[in-house]
């Protein structure tokens, strides 16, 4: 065959296979918003273990980004909104950043890092566009760094976007929200053009939680007794409903077939009257069999989204409960690795995390012989720094009696301290036991003994300061 017969047919092959259908994949995303922090060799063997391939961190922790060299786990890093402004004002500082953080892990046997998130949700109402003028000038910078170190065909720019983002009363009708007509046109033009996804976070709890109007059954895959008539697509869950509105939105703007990833979707496990175990693990599996059904959505038949990372791999108890208690409790594992519930993300039911270290048996609780009259103060102090959320209204520990919650608050205290003996005195109203006081199915921590973990998250920190002063002298420069 000619050299340039040989060039045409694989030409050809290519475009066949874009033009098919690509199984979508089942991520997670890691956050580490803990004080019990698994060392990032058990998460990523945990990862290993059940055969999760994807992974989208919220940083780049460099001691994560090391334990994940050699796994050949996907991985898609984040760059904070704060850090926009300075990447969109200058190219050196880009650089800088690229250099610290990509290319010195895209090595031989180094990170297979796929994706640099800019920012996260910088289009977010709350926000009332304090970033947006910075996210694509940053991408535009970012983009010429990943070129001038020859990544730029492998590693793909991306924007994760929150749902409110767009709008309508039916999917068909979707549009992105008018102040962001234009900035969102600039976006989806520079992600086409670089073969990049859009991604979206889509969270069916969310509408539930919010309204009391939202059927209860349409935020779950079996089916609604309250469908969706949109002219001749008829939805039965809102996570389609949402995922076509933005395929609407796209359309409006010239762009309704880039492919899209959802950044984040999922449902906590506690804090809220609708977030519990079960209703968790209903909608995960239906989300995850969904997905794997490749049927698509209405506007998109037979196309799932390219890609889906659930929200989360671990609970986070340092969250902000801002939008709600519930935000400590995605994981679909405990903060020591431990399977909440059965869910089969297409490699068989989850195991457990290996090999954890716990702090010894031992937990602090109420003194029975003392008078607890005053105690409102030191639950107070101890609430203010450990999670107290499952205690409250809606919470698996709700209804453990005045006294359990005392206990419960002064031992979630101790175990944050690393069971400090000092910790448990709360003025000799609390003492340590070695009888496990769990009550029925609320269950008093132990903590893991993470004195490694907690080193290198100073040693984070102190990196990503550095960073930051880094883009500052180079700015400084220009």
């Amino acid at each position: 065959m000619a050299a340039a017969d040989l060039s045409l047919a694989l030409a050809f092959l290519v475009l066949a296979g874009a033009l098919l259908p690509a199984e979508a994949d089942i991520g997670v995303n890691w956050g580490m918003l803990s004080t019990h922090r698994l060392s990032p060799s058990i998460v990523i063997d945990l990862m290993k273990e059940n055969r999760i391939g994807k992974v989208k961190l919220f940083d780049t922790d460099p001691t994560v980004l090391r334990a994940l060299m050699g796994s050949n786990i996907e991985v898609m890093i984040g760059i904070p909104n704060e850090m926009l402004a300075l990447l969109s004002s200058s190219p050196a500082a880009a650089d800088v950043w690229v250099s610290q953080n990509v290319s010195r892990y895209v090595v031989k046997g180094g990170v297979n890092l796929r994706y640099i998130a800019v920012g996260n949700e910088p289009f977010l109402t709350s926000y009332q566009g304090q970033f947006q003028p910075y996210v694509v000038p940053a991408m535009l910078n970012l983009q010429q760094s990943l070129s001038k170190a020859n990544l730029a065909g492998y590693i793909k720019l991306v924007v994760p976007c929150n749902a409110d983002a767009y709008e309508s009363s039916l999917p068909s009708q979707g549009a992105f929200r008018p102040e962001l007509t234009q900035i969102m046109t600039q976006l989806v033009s520079f992600l086409n053009s670089n073969g990049s996804p859009f991604l979206v976070n889509i969270y069916p709890f969310l509408n539930l939680y919010q309204s009391t109007d939202f059927p209860q059954d349409y935020a779950f895959f079996e089916g609604s007794s309250h469908p969706v008539i949109d002219g001749q697509n008829t939805y039965y869950n809102a996570f389609d409903g949402n995922f076509d509105t933005l395929v609407a939105a796209l359309g409006r703007i010239g762009y309704g077939q880039i492919p899209i990833v959802i950044g984040e979707v999922g449902w906590p496990t506690d804090g809220a009257f609708s977030a519990n175990l079960s209703a968790a693990r209903a909608f995960n599996q239906g989300l995850v069999n969904h997905v794997f059904s490749n049927k698509g959505t209405p506007l998109r038949p037979g196309v799932p989204p390219a890609d889906v990372f659930l929200f989360s791999l671990l609970d986070e108890e340092q969250k902000s409960t801002l939008p709600g208690n519930f935000e400590r409790h995605w994981g679909i594992f405990s903060f020591d690795g431990q399977v909440k519930y059965p869910l089969n993300l297409g490699h068989g039911v989850l195991k457990n995390a290996r090999d954890v270290q716990y702090l010894p048996s031992r937990w602090c609780v109420a003194n029975p012989f003392r008078d607890l009259n005053d105690v409102s103060n030191h639950m107070k102090l101890a609430c203010s720094v450990a999670d107290c959320t499952t205690l409250y209204y809606g919470g698996l520990c709700n209804a453990i009696g005045d006294k359990g919650n005392i206990s419960f608050a002064f031992n979630s205290y101790y175990q944050v301290q690393k069971q400090d003996e000092k910790s448990c005195d709360f003025d000799g109203l609390g003492m340590v036991t070695f009888l496990d006081p769990s009550i029925g199915d609320c269950h008093f921590l132990v903590g893991v003994d993470d004195s490694s973990s907690s080193s290198l998250m100073s040693f984070r920190n102190l990196s990503w300061l550095w960073i930051l002063i880094l883009g500052v002298l180079v700015c400084s420069r220009i």
